[in-house]
């Protein structure tokens, strides 16, 4: 951590930092956060990101990419994946304070429930003995990351493997309440759709697309009173069938994870880039991301 941390130091005082963020004040950086798991950090990300850069909000974003308008220098929106609890309760606050937009990209399989996201799930039955079949000897991190490989029918059969295996009850983890995503977009976080449970779409198969993309809409339209704008694929990872839906249901942006940012002239609506972002990472390592000198680093190691 103390060489990485060095490192980020170094880099981001060196020439190339320099350039990329002249290159990055005529494009779009979309953060993609998670849960705010440190939100005495994540206050620091804001004051950075609000000083030294413009945050935007989801409309303005869909008007530039319609050439209805142009952003500023050096925009960033915010997005959170899944809808953890922690961005109500630890990382609203602090958004509202600094009049900060965002968006947040929910499960809606999990509203109203203490159902885990299926990859804690995982981590939580392997900590616990839970095993399954050709998989054995694998950490947690290192199952989940196997499953998002594997088609979908066998993702779930290993699931219901561990369920099976491991001791003692399942696992439960508390989450958002439909009445708080009112909140969220009362406070300026618009709230899209990350799909009903958040499978990988590229191994699912038609049928199980349409409904994850039409059923999370219907809930989480139910629960709004409008349809979401705005989705995000599930690991970032893009389906066609899942755009030609989008498209069909009138959604405005779709946003990947491929770590890049955007040129607002010559990104499609519905394949918008983003760069993975950490609320616990230091400031270096945040400005890095932003200017995309460090995604830039991470595509040229060959990481996907």
């Amino acid at each position: 951590m103390a060489i990485r941390a060095s490192l980020d130091r170094l880099l981001r005082r060196s020439p190339m930092q320099l350039a990329f963020r002249r290159r990055a004040a005529q494009r779009l950086t979309v953060l993609a956060y998670h849960g705010i798991d440190d939100p005495g950090n994540f206050r620091d990300h804001l004051d950075y990101l609000t000083g030294a850069m413009r945050p935007v909000s989801l409309e303005q974003v869909v008007e530039a990419l319609s050439g209805e308008r142009e952003l500023p220098p050096h925009a960033v929106l915010l997005t959170f994946d899944d809808g953890h609890r922690s961005l109500l309760e630890a990382g609203l606050p602090l958004l509202r304070e600094r009049d900060c937009p965002a968006v947040a990209f929910v499960v809606a399989g999990v509203l109203d429930s203490d159902e885990p996201f299926w990859w804690t799930e995982v981590e939580q039955l392997v900590a616990r003995g839970g095993s399954a079949g050709g998989h054995q000897g694998l950490s947690g991190k290192a199952l989940v990351a196997r499953l998002k490989n594997l088609p979908d029918r066998e993702r779930l059969q290993v699931l219901a493997e561990l369920r099976r295996t491991a001791g003692g009850p399942r696992p439960r983890t508390p989450q958002l309440r439909s009445q708080e995503l009112r909140v969220l977009e009362a406070a300026g976080v618009a709230v899209g759709n990350h799909t009903l449970t958040h499978p990988c779409l590229p191994h699912c198969d038609g049928g199980k697309v349409a409904a994850e993309v039409g059923e999370a809409d219907r809930a989480l339209r139910d629960v709004l009173g409008h349809h979401p704008r705005a989705f995000a694929y599930p690991n970032g990872d893009w389906d066609q069938r899942a755009e030609r839906l989008l498209a069909a249901a009138g959604y405005q942006a779709a946003f990947l994870f491929d770590h890049r940012v955007n040129r607002p002239g010559s990104t499609a609506p519905l394949r918008i880039s983003r760069v993975r972002a950490n609320a616990g990472s230091r400031l270096d390592r945040l400005a890095l991301i932003a200017s995309g000198l460090h995604p830039a680093l991470h595509r040229a190691r060959g990481r996907s």
